[in-house]
C-alpha cells in the first residue's frame, strides 16, 4: 500500500510541488520529475540489501519489524513535503524499508511454514503486496479524491501498528534458531553468496529480478498517470479522472492477486523456470499493448484499462521469486541472498527509470518510453536457461 500511494498521487503532488521548487508543472516536467523521484525510490530499495546480513545475524522478526517501521514512518512524513526535493528524500528513505520488508517476509514464510504448505505460502505472501495496490486504490478513490495527496501519505503511516505487532507476537523460526547457535558460515553472508555453490545463481537471480523490476515497475508506476491523461483526453474532469485511475489500479491489483495464486501450482506442474518464462512473455506483450498501442488510440481509455488487468496478472511473476529464491540457499545466508537479489536489481532499474524520464522529456510523450521497457523481459528470457531448477526440492537447511 505504501509503495503504491506514491504512484497514485504522483500527478497531483508534483503539480503542486514543482512550482514551489521553481519548476513549471508542465506534463513533460511532471513526467520527468516523477521518473527521477521513482528512480531515487528504487535506489533506496537497492540500499535495502543491508537488512539481509542483519537478519541472518540477529533474527527474522526483529529486523522485519524494523523495516516496516522505517517505510511507514517516512511514507507518512512525505505528507509534510514543501518542495519536490523533500519528497524525493522521504521516498528514498521509505524505499530502504520497503525493499527489506519483502526479503524478510519471504524468508520468514519459507522457514516458518511446513514444507507441504510452504510453496502456496509464497503465493499468498505475494498477494499481500497487491492487496496493498487495491487498498491504496480504494483510499485514493475515497480519501484522496476528497482530501488530497497529503492525507494519502498520512494513511501510509498506519503500518507502524503492524511493526509493533510483529515485534511482540511473531516468533523466530526454529530453523533459524538452530543455525544461529551452530554458526556454520565460514564467510560473512554477503561474501558467502558469491562463493561456490551460490555465486552463479546469485548473479543469475539478480539479473532476473532486474528484468522483472525494470518492466513491471515502470508500467505500474506510470499507469495511474496514463489513465488520468486518457480520461482527460476523453473529456473527464480532474476529480473523476482520479477516480478512474483508482479503478484502473484496483483492477490491476486484482489481476495480480490472481496471477500470484496461480504461480505455485504452475511452478509445481511446469517448473520454476518455465513458469517465470510464461509470465515474462505475458508481461512484455501487455506492456506493448497498453502503453505502445492503447495509450495512443483516440478512445484508448477502455482498451488501456482492459489490458491493465492482464498486465497485473502477469505481474504476479514476483511470486515466482518468493517461492524460488529461498529454495536456492541455506538458512545461514538465505535472508542475505533474498535481500541482495531483490534489491541490487533496483539500482539497474533506477538507471532505466532515469532513462525513461529523459525520453519522456525529449519525446514529449509517456507511452512509447514505457512501452520500451518490454525489452527488459526479452533480456530476462535469455537469462532464464542459466538459472537453477528447484522443482521437487525441499527447503535446504
Amino acid at each position: 500500500m505504501d509503495s503504491v500511494i506514491y504512484a497514485l498521487v504522483l500527478s497531483p503532488a508534483l503539480t503542486e510541488l514543482l512550482p514551489k521548487s521553481g519548476i513549471k508543472a508542465t506534463p513533460a516536467n511532471v513526467g520527468y520529475a516523477g521518473s527521477v523521484l521513482f528512480a531515487l525510490f528504487l535506489v533506496g530499495w537497492g540500499l535495502s540489501l543491508i537488512w539481509g546480513p542483519i537478519a541472518d545475524r540477529f533474527g527474522r522478526t526483529r529486523v522485519l519489524a524494523a523495516t516496516i517501521f522505517v517505510y511507514a514512518l517516512f511514507t507518512g512524513l512525505a505528507a509534510l513535503s514543501q518542495n519536490v526535493y523533500q519528497l524525493a528524500l522521504f521516498r528514498l528513505l521509505a524505499g530502504i524499508g520497503i525493499g527489506g520488508e519483502w526479503a524478510l517476509a519471504g524468508t520468514y514464510v519459507a522457514e516458518a511454514w511446513p514444507e507441504d504448505r510452504r510453496k502456496m505460502g509464497a503465493g499468498f505472501l505475494q498477494t499481500g503486496y497487491y492487496a496493498g495496490f487495491f487498498l491504496a486504490s480504494a483510499l485514493n478513490f475515497t480519501v484522496g479524491a476528497h482530501y488530497g495527496w497529503r492525507v494519502m501519505f498520512w494513511c501510509g503511516l498506519t503500518p507502524v501498528i503492524v511493526a509493533f505487532i510483529v515485534l511482540r507476537r511473531v516468533k523466530e523460526p526454529e530453523r533459524w534458531k538452530r543455525k544461529a547457535v551452530a554458526h556454520e558460515t565460514r564467510h560473512h553472508p554477503l561474501r558467502a553468496i558469491f562463493h561456490p555453490p551460490y555465486a552463479r545463481r546469485t548473479i543469475v537471480n539478480t539479473l532476473l529480478l532486474a528484468a522483472a523490476i525494470c518492466g513491471l515497475w515502470a508500467g505500474a508506476v506510470y499507469a495511474p498517470t496514463a489513465i488520468i491523461a486518457l480520461a482527460k483526453r476523453a473529456g473527464v474532469l480532474q476529480p473523476q479522472a482520479v477516480r478512474v485511475s483508482s479503478f484502473g489500479m484496483g483492477l490491476l491489483s486484482l489481476g495480480t492477486i490472481l496471477g500470484c495464486l496461480v504461480v505455485p501450482p504452475m511452478a509445481e506442474r511446469f517448473g520454476r523456470k518455465l513458469t517465470l518464462a510464461i509470465y515474462f512473455v505475458g508481461m512484455a506483450i501487455c506492456i506493448v499493448l497498453s502503453f505502445g498501442w492503447a495509450f495512443y488510440l483516440p478512445l484508448g481509455l477502455k482498451p488501456f484499462i482492459t489490458v491493465l488487468f492482464f498486465l497485473g496478472f502477469f505481474g504476479g511473476n514476483f511470486a515466482v521469486f518468493s517461492l524460488w529464491l529461498p529454495e536456492q540457499y541455506n538458512t545461514t545466508v538465505r535472508a542475505t541472498a533474498f535481500a541482495f537479489t531483490t534489491s541490487f536489481g533496483r539500482f539497474i532499474a533506477a538507471g532505466v527509470n532515469f532513462g525513461i524520464g529523459a525520453m519522456v522529456s525529449h519525446m514529449g510523450t509517456l507511452g512509447k518510453p514505457v512501452a520500451l521497457t518490454a525489452i527488459a523481459f526479452g533480456i530476462g528470457l535469455l537469462v532464464i536457461p542459466f538459472a537453477v531448477e528447484t522443482r521437487g526440492v525441499t527447503l535446504p537447511d
